[in-house]
């Protein structure tokens, strides 16, 4: 079906049949050989599902986050791992709502097409961590380029991807009245930066994420790729960050339902003792709870994703969102695993894999404190903790 359609039921039939190309034996591998998944990359990127949020007259289908919060939960719900290409869909908050029209029509439609890939977020930064306003990567204007120095860590797909968003201080945060002022977004165009002041080194992991850190010296960017105004990038990487949570909270949804189906299944199959083990209110409690806090947390989503389309704040909504969601699919995940006692941990079941990938929304894109903080402060009016 075309990706135009609006019946979110229907983009979520469309992207199960396309994810069922893909078993669970393609999978395995790729996590064992952490190698990145290209070949199911590419074929979302042509069933057009990975530009779903880019406008119609840039080639995309323009939909709203709400189909493309639908199209990452049924890839986690199939087994899959959204995580290979995500960010195409997140950095658009800050592409479509900051970018020049220039910028739009040079990068959009070669996005579309899949010619390009915009894959990397480059904001954290060793030193920093979840304190963006400390970022210590400067960009300095001489003439028609910006000089770039600095570093980033955990920018995941780095090595997959065309292009990148660069979050950088343009002036000095002692030279600022708001910490948040003086950081700006480029664009940089990573193939023509590599060996040229980029330089990429992958980071190996308990999952196989692709995520790199980046060493960026006196790496030269035009002056034409700064997005938006200078010193306001702050604001315009909230509307990516938003957008990331909420998206990243319909994974975790579709990975608690992977969870539950598996842990349902097999409590219904698996007999010990003469009787299936989902027979005893030891099994189906656990079960039955995952599925309660999933359910919970999926209205938080669509809440989230709601406001977030008709162009509302949803700074408290989309911390809930990813937090709570991420709550879900670590319970559920934990219920599944222990469900399927021994055989939970068996590389044929899948379970360990899935179990491993959930637990990270534990910690990214934000950890559990700095959302509790956020709400504390920003919602309940508490006194400031950090």
């Amino acid at each position: 079906m075309s990706v135009r359609e609006h019946d979110l039921s229907e983009i979520r039939d469309a992207v199960a049949k396309l994810c069922a190309t893909f078993p669970m034996d393609y999978w395995r591998e790729t996590d064992r050989e952490r190698r990145y998944p290209t070949e199911f990359v590419r074929a979302l990127t042509e069933a057009g599902w990975l530009s779903c949020l880019i406008p119609e007259e840039y080639g995309g289908a323009g939909l709203k986050l709400a189909a493309a919060a639908a199209i990452l939960e049924e890839i986690q719900r199939s087994g899959a791992n959204g995580a290979a290409c995500h960010a195409q869909m997140y950095t658009m908050g800050t592409v479509l709502r900051h970018c020049s029209e220039a910028q739009k029509r040079k990068y959009l439609p070669k996005i579309a097409k899949g010619e390009l890939r915009l894959q990397a977020f480059g904001v954290t930064e060793p030193s920093a961590g979840t304190d963006t306003s400390s970022i210590r990567t400067a960009a300095v204007r001489k003439g028609d380029r910006y000089v770039v120095n600095g570093q980033k860590v955990w920018t995941s797909r780095a090595e997959h991807s065309d292009i990148m968003l660069l979050l950088a201080r343009t002036t000095p945060r002692e030279a600022v009245q708001k910490k948040t002022e003086g950081l700006s977004v480029f664009i940089v165009e990573m193939k023509a930066a590599l060996g040229r002041g980029l330089t990429i080194r992958p980071i190996r992991t308990m999952i196989n994420r692709a995520t790199t850190e980046i060493f960026i010296d006196k790496l030269e960017v035009p002056a034409e790729n700064l997005v938006g105004e200078e010193g306001k990038g702050f604001r315009y990487i909230l509307d990516g960050m938003n957008a990331e949570r909420i998206l990243i909270g319909a994974e975790c949804i579709g990975d608690a339902r992977w969870f539950l189906a598996r842990a349902t299944a097999y409590a219904n199959d698996r007999k010990v003792f003469g009787r299936p083990i989902g027979q005893n209110q030891g099994v189906q409690f656990p079960i039955a709870r995952a599925y309660m806090a999933t359910e919970a947390a999926a209205l938080m989503v669509e809440r989230a994703a709601a406001l977030y389309d008709a162009g509302k704040p949803c700074g408290p909504e989309s911390n809930m969102a990813k937090q709570l969601a991420a709550e879900a699919s670590w319970q559920a995940g934990d219920m599944c695993l222990q469900t399927h006692g021994g055989f939970g941990f068996a590389e044929e079941y899948d379970v360990e894999r899935k179990f491993r990938e959930t637990r990270l929304y534990q910690v990214a894109p934000i950890s559990t404190n700095l959302v509790l903080c956020y709400l504390a402060e920003h919602v309940l009016g508490l006194p400031r903790s950090y």
